[in-house]
C-alpha cells in the first residue's frame, strides 16, 4: 500500500465515522480521532507505523492553516470590545493551571515515588498548552456564536504564546536541576521572548506582503491561492528559523484579517477547502497515539490529568472574576480549554532532546493525556457552548398532517 492509498483510507475513515458519532450527537472532530485510532498502527494496522512519518508534512501544514483561521479572529474591533478581559483571563488561566499541576504533583511526590521536580516543573508548563484545533472545528461545526465563543478563540490562540514562554522557562530551569548546569537569564528569559518576538515579526511582514497583494488580485480563487501561498512561506520560514510556526501563521490571519476589509467571500471560500485538511490532521493524531501507554503511565499521569483540568477551569473562572465578564464565560469557558494535542506534543518532542533524563516519561504522559483530551475535549467544550446558548438548536422539522 502506498502514500496515496492510506491517506484515500484516512480520508474514508474519518468521513465515515462522523456518521457514526453523529448518532451520539459527538462533535466531528471526535470521530476523526477515533478513525484514528482505529486504522492506525496500534489497533488494526490499516495504515503502517513507518507511513505515519510521510503525513509530518501534512499535519505541519494544517497547524499552520488552523493557527491562520485562529488569527483571522483578532479583529481589533472585536479586541477592543473584550479588552482587558482577554488578556487578564489567558494570563490568570495559564498561570493557575501551572500552579495547580506543579503544587498537586509536588505534594503526591511525598507519597508517591516517581514524582521528581524537574519532571513536575516540566510538566506544568506543557499543562498550560490548549488545542486550538479541536476548539476551531467545534466552533465551526456548530456554527457556535456569542460572548463565550468571542472570548475562547482569542484565549486559545494567546494561551499557547504565553504558554510558550512559560514552557521554556521552565524548561532551562529543570535542566539546570537535573543536570546541575547554570542557570541564565539569557538562557531561561531573553531566548524563548527573542524567538516569540522573531515569530510575531515574520507573521506581520507576510500578513502585510498579504493584504497588499489582495490588490492585485480580485477573484477568489486568486486570493484564496495566495493564502495557502502565504501560510506555506510562514511555516516553511519557521522551521527554518526555528521559531514558532503558530505564532508566526496566526499573526498572519491577524494582520490579514485587520487590513483588509472585504475579506468575509474569501473566508467563506477558505473555509471550504480546508476541511479536507483538518479531517486528516486529526486522523493521522489519532493514527499516532498508541493506546497502550496508557498501563505505563500510572500515577503521574491521572495526577496531571486531573490537576491540569482543575487548573484550566479555576484559572478561567478566577480571570473571569477578576476582569468582571459575563456570567457564562464564568461558568463555562474554562471547560472548553480541556482539549489538549499539537503544541504540547511539540513540547514533548523538544523534551526529549534537552532533557532525555525524563523525556520518555513526559511524551509518555503527554500523549495519553492527549488520547484522553482530545476524545473528550471536543465533547465537553460542544456542551459547554451549548449551555451557555452559542450553539443553535436545530428543531426537528415537524411531521405533515393530511
Amino acid at each position: 500500500m502506498n502514500i496515496l492509498l492510506s491517506l484515500c483510507l484516512a480520508m474514508l475513515a474519518g468521513l465515515l465515522m462522523t456518521r457514526l458519532v453523529k448518532i451520539f450527537g459527538l462533535p466531528n472532530v471526535t470521530g476523526y480521532i477515533i478513525a484514528g485510532l482505529l486504522i492506525g498502527p496500534f489497533c488494526f494496522n490499516i495504515i503502517p507505523e513507518d507511513f505515519l512519518d510521510g503525513f509530518a508534512i501534512i499535519t505541519t501544514a494544517a497547524l499552520g492553516f488552523i493557527a491562520f483561521s485562529i488569527g483571522g479572529e483578532f479583529k481589533l474591533e472585536h479586541i477592543k470590545q473584550l479588552g482587558k478581559k482577554v488578556i487578564t483571563i489567558t494570563v490568570v488561566q495559564a498561570l493557575m493551571t501551572v500552579l495547580v499541576v506543579d503544587v498537586v504533583l509536588m505534594i503526591a511526590g511525598i507519597f508517591i515515588p516517581g514524582f521528581d521536580t524537574p519532571m513536575v516543573i516540566t510538566l506544568g508548563a506543557i499543562a498550560t498548552a490548549t488545542a486550538p484545533a479541536a476548539t476551531l472545528m467545534v466552533v465551526r461545526q456548530y456554527k457556535a456564536k456569542g460572548i463565550v465563543t468571542s472570548t475562547l478563540l482569542p484565549v486559545v490562540a494567546g494561551d499557547d504564546a504565553i504558554g510558550l514562554v512559560i514552557f521554556s522557562i521552565s524548561l532551562a530551569i529543570a535542566k539546570s536541576m537535573a543536570m546541575n548546569e547554570a542557570l541564565t537569564f539569557k538562557s531561561a528569559v531573553l531566548i524563548p521572548l527573542l524567538e516569540i518576538i522573531l515569530s510575531l515579526v515574520v507573521g506581520a511582514a507576510l500578513g502585510l506582503l498579504l493584504s497588499i497583494s489582495m490588490k492585485w488580485f480580485k477573484s477568489r480563487a486568486n486570493r484564496i491561492i495566495l493564502i495557502v501561498a502565504i501560510v506555506f512561506g510562514g511555516v516553511a520560514l519557521s522551521q527554518l528559523f526555528k521559531l514558532s510556526s503558530l505564532l508566526t501563521c496566526m499573526m498572519i490571519g491577524a494582520m490579514y484579517a485587520n487590513l483588509c476589509k472585504d475579506i468575509e467571500p474569501v473566508m467563506e471560500a477558505y473555509e471550504r477547502w480546508t476541511p479536507p485538511l483538518f479531517l486528516l490532521f486529526f486522523v493521522i493524531s489519532g493514527a499516532e497515539l498508541n493506546i497502550k501507554m496508557i498501563i505505563t503511565v500510572g500515577a503521574v499521569g491521572i495526577f496531571y490529568l486531573i490537576s491540569r483540568s482543575i487548573g484550566k477551569y479555576t484559572g478561567a473562572y478566577l480571570g473571569s472574576v477578576i476582569s468582571k465578564a459575563d456570567p457564562n464565560v464564568k461558568k463555562y469557558l474554562g471547560l472548553a480549554l480541556l482539549p489538549q494535542a499539537g503544541v504540547a506534543i511539540g513540547m514533548a518532542q523538544v523534551v526529549m532532546l534537552e532533557l532525555p533524563l525524563y523525556g520518555e516519561s513526559i511524551r509518555t504522559i503527554v500523549l495519553c493525556a492527549t488520547l484522553v483530551y482530545e476524545l473528550i475535549g471536543p465533547v465537553i467544550t460542544k456542551i459547554a457552548l451549548t449551555k451557555a446558548g452559542e450553539i443553535p438548536v436545530q428543531l426537528k422539522p415537524e411531521k405533515k398532517t393530511r
